[in-house]
Order: structure tokens, then sequence, then C-alpha cells
């Protein structure tokens, strides 16, 4: 009987590009290849579609999307110094991450970019690309800014009045009031942040200012929901196609590409999916029985991860009833001398968030704030591995928070905790603070202080680097500085995976930038 797994005859029609994964980068790169009428592209996204779904583009919803049906969901394996209780959100969605997350909206901090020039990354310094963030964006912000690109930017309306005791308090801390994405990185700051949503409340995700506009009105685009990928086809090391399985479930398709196959399924998915089609560590593919196409150590390890702690106290004032998107201002500093760039950033919380204290026993209120230091610079790193050759099984995703040796990620996140503590002091939150909730006044040493982080911290669900781009003589790098998976021909990536590291920031728009890059890198390559 033949196996339809094995069966790389295309029987789902072939297009120019087969882009897998309709998520943040895919979309933007799906809308870009097709402004061409002479190229055609094939989405494929497992989730479905966001069009006409409030549930999905009204912003100041979004945290009902957690654990939601729209969410991967992934559980990780047990911590050694973490919150084994943590869970990855990874959105189940055509959009991605960008029609899941709260759309706090940063520039590609410059600083990142030209490191990853100087290690060998031709082409992705600051200098080449920030006209693509500016060619993204719509954004009337002073600096120099794009103002007719699909994704709109602006600031967030300062009408939280508990929000801006925070930012007094803050300014008293030693952290003055600020504009984020003025043309230079925040080092020691807070301000209300820049969000990509419309005044109108709905988000500007890349499925929503990319994707809605042309969806039915370009012929060469075809965008398929429901349609989780298996693998990637092959003709030796040539990527020909993807197969998928269909949405009503009664079996698998194989979709064509005689260009190129694009994988923009994040930084979770995408090094499964590559190993799952035979690219990744030889040892680990061939523990399940999974052929070997190309040995690339690389696939699934390096990964990266903001790793976030929380202290929450109840309100003394009722707390605002509407809010943008419930997470409207960032805090950040640098916790030790001769820092370029911040090693913590919070967030500003006007709600209650208990997600990882309740359980610990800690108090809790329906009338709170919180700030949620974050550690930018992390050290540790995890991995993403197989569980099974199924498809369909989650993998083992091992973030192994605060496991670097020197304890960086610890000593900066205490700092974190004492800090953010220290802004509640500020006279401004006297009429705010009620009582200190978690992790509540009697943690006071540094022992107790980590105790409390490693049974409560979070994630900002900022996954990266599992696929990244490296030179050739980096044995961990799986992709080059154009995009290309090595050993392989006509297949690339570009989705957080390819990060070398995180940026300081929150990532999104540095995502769609990278899709920005990757349509000119595929344009050149077919002119």
């Amino acid at each position: 009987m033949a196996d339809p797994l094995r069966d790389d005859a295309v029987t789902a029609g072939t297009f120019d590009y087969v882009i897998v994964g309709g998520g943040t980068a895919g979309c933007a790169l799906a809308a870009r290849l097709t402004e061409d009428p002479d190229v055609t592209v094939c989405v494929l996204e497992a989730g479905p579609t966001d069009v006409g779904n409030d549930d999905i583009l009204v912003l100041s919803e979004w945290m009902h999307l957690l654990d939601s049906g729209y969410d991967w969901d992934y559980p990780i394996e047990p911590q050694e110094r973490g919150n084994d209780f943590m869970r990855h959100a990874r959105a189940k969605v055509l959009g991605g991450c960008s029609s899941h997350n709260s759309c706090i909206a940063f520039w590609p901090p410059a600083e990142y970019l030209d490191e990853w020039e100087r290690i060998g990354l031709t082409g992705w310094g600051a200098a080449d690309i920030h006209p693509l963030t500016r060619r993204l964006e719509n954004n009337d912000a002073p600096g120099d800014h794009g103002h007719d690109g699909p994704v709109r930017l602006r600031d967030v309306p300062p009408l939280d009045p508990c929000g801006a005791a925070i930012l007094e308090a803050a300014a008293a801390a030693g952290l003055p009031t600020v504009g984020f994405n003025r043309g230079e990185t925040v080092r020691n700051g807070a301000g209300w942040f820049q969000i990509n949503a419309g005044e109108d409340g709905l988000r500007m995700s890349t499925s929503h200012a990319y994707l809605h506009p042309i969806i039915g009105q370009r012929p060469n685009l075809e965008v398929r929901t429901g349609c989780w990928a298996q693998g990637i086809t092959f003709d030796g090391v040539t990527a020909t196609g993807a197969r998928y399985q269909r949405p009503d479930l009664t079996g698998f398709d194989v979709v064509g590409a005689r260009r190129e196959v694009i994988v923009t399924a994040g930084a979770i998915d995408t090094p499964k999916l590559l190993m799952l089609s035979g690219i990744g560590p030889a040892a680990q593919l061939r523990e399940f029985g999974i052929d070997v196409r190309v040995d690339l150590p690389g696939v699934g390890e390096n990964l990266d991860d903001h790793v976030e702690g929380l202290v929450f106290w109840e309100a003394a004032q009722p707390m605002v009833t509407e809010s943008s998107q419930w997470w409207e201002i960032g805090v950040f500093a640098t916790t030790k001398d001769g820092l370029e760039i911040p090693d913590v950033m919070m967030h500003y919380g006007s709600v209650p968030f208990d997600m990882n204290t309740l359980r610990w026993g800690y108090p809790t209120t329906d009338n709170g704030f919180c700030l949620t230091p974050n550690v930018t610079q992390g050290l540790s790193r995890g991995t993403v591995k197989l569980r099974s050759p199924d498809f369909r099984d989650r993998p083992r995703v091992d973030p192994r928070y605060f496991t670097d040796p020197d304890h960086h990620d610890e000593t900066t996140m205490l700092a974190g905790l004492r800090l953010a503590r220290e802004i509640a002091a500020q006279a401004p939150m006297k009429p705010w603070v009620a009582a200190e909730l978690a992790p509540g006044p009697d943690a006071v040493t540094d022992d107790e202080l980590i105790d409390y982080m490693h049974k409560t911290h979070n994630t900002v669900y900022h996954p990266a680097a599992t696929a990244k781009m490296g030179v050739d003589s980096d044995p961990m790098a799986v992709l080059d500085p154009q995009l290309r998976v090595r050993g392989t021909q006509r297949l690339r990536v570009v989705d957080a995976s390819a990060m070398p590291k995180l940026p300081s920031v929150n990532p999104n728009i540095t995502v769609m930038t990278m899709a920005e890059k990757c349509a000119d890198l595929l344009k050149a390559a077919s002119a």
C-alpha cells in the first residue's frame, strides 16, 4: 500500500513560491511577492482565517486568545531552575503572532542590526534594514518615519491615570519620560508604547495590514487556511514544495514550487518542520527513523527568549475599565554601568496578573496593576526537539531559563524586581498602592526573591534564534545571510527563528522588517 507521506507527486497545484506558515513574516512576504502580477504564490496556514473575526482583530481582546482555539499553547519541558508550569503561546491563525499579541511596536534596534553585520551577516546592518522598516510603516511619530506603508504605528493615548503615575514615579527613580521609536534605542526611560493598531482599535497584524486588502483581488495569490504542513518535499536537496494535511482531514496534498519554498512557521514550528523534513541534527533524526537529508546541528538549538518576572499590587483606587490593549507603558533600564542597550525592560499592566502566582498561594485581586521586568539580553539558551516523527505531536520545548553558568539572568531579573519596587515606592504611586500581593513584603533577601522568580516567572512569548543565520565558519548556523537553508537549494526561512539572537525589545516589527528583506532577496534572485 502506498504511503501518502512518502509520495511527493504534486496534487494541489504548482506556484512560483510556496510559503509554509501564514504568520507574521509569511503574510507580509506573500503580499510583497505578488505585487508582480506574473509571480504566483501559495500560502499554507494551519489555523483559520482572521478575516471578519473580531475575536482576533479587536486588539483590546487579545488576552482572551491565550489558551484558546487560536493558540498552539505549547507546554515546556521540566525546568532545572525555572517555572515548570509555564506554557508558550503560539498563534494558530492567519497573521501568526501579529494576530495574537498585544501589538507593542518597536523598530529593530540599530545596535543589534549593526552587531549582526559585524559578525558577517552582510546587508543586515541598520543602514540597510531601517529603510525597510520605514517602508512597512505609517507612523506620525517625530523622526524619520514612513507614512504610507501598510502597517499603522501610533502612540498609545495617555488615558490611564495609574499609568501616568507610573511614569512620574519612574522619573523620580531616575528613568525620565520618553517617546519610543524616535530615532534611538532607549537605555533608561519610560513611556507610552507605540502599537501597530488603527485608531479604530483594530490590530494591524500582517494579515490585516498586508493581506486583507488583496485577498480575492490578486489572482496570483492563493491563501489556504486549515492546511497543516507535514513536511517539505525534495528532489535530492532541492526543495520542490510542501505536503500538508487537507482541511477536511481526509488525507494529504502536495503543492509544488517552481522557484522556492519559504518556511515562515515561527521559532518553534520552523525547526520542527525542518527536522521532520530530514534537516537537522543527524543523531536526533535517526532516533525517530527520519532519513537525514542534511545534517545541520543548529536546527532547534540556541532557543532565546525574554524571561519575565512580576511584581503585582492591589490598587487603592479603581483601575481603568477601557484600554487599547491593557499593557500600555514600557520601562527600560540599564542595571550596570557601561551598557549600550538596556538589560531590563518592564511592561506596565493595568490588569491583575496572577497567571503564575495563584498556584503558589499568593493573594490576588480584581482591581490591581503590575510591572513585569524581563531580561532583555538573556544568556540562557534552550532547545526545540522532536517528540516523535508524527507532525501532529507537539515538539519538546525546553527554554532552560536561568541556566547560564554565570547567573547573569538571575542577577538581572533580581535587579528588575527591586527596580519595580523602587518605582512603586515613589511619591506619585502612594495614592495607587494598597498592598504588594506578589512577591509580597515578606520577600526581601536575594534568596527569597530568586526562589520566587524561579517558581512564578513567565515569558514575554518571544522565542527566537532556533534556525539562526550565521557565517560559513559557524557550525551552528542553519541559514546563510540570504536566509537560505545550508546544504539545500531553493529553501529559505524567514521568521524569528532566523535571528542570531533576540533584540532587547518586543520583536514583532523586526520580524515584519525581516520579511521585507526576504522579499527583496527573492526578487533579486529571480531577476
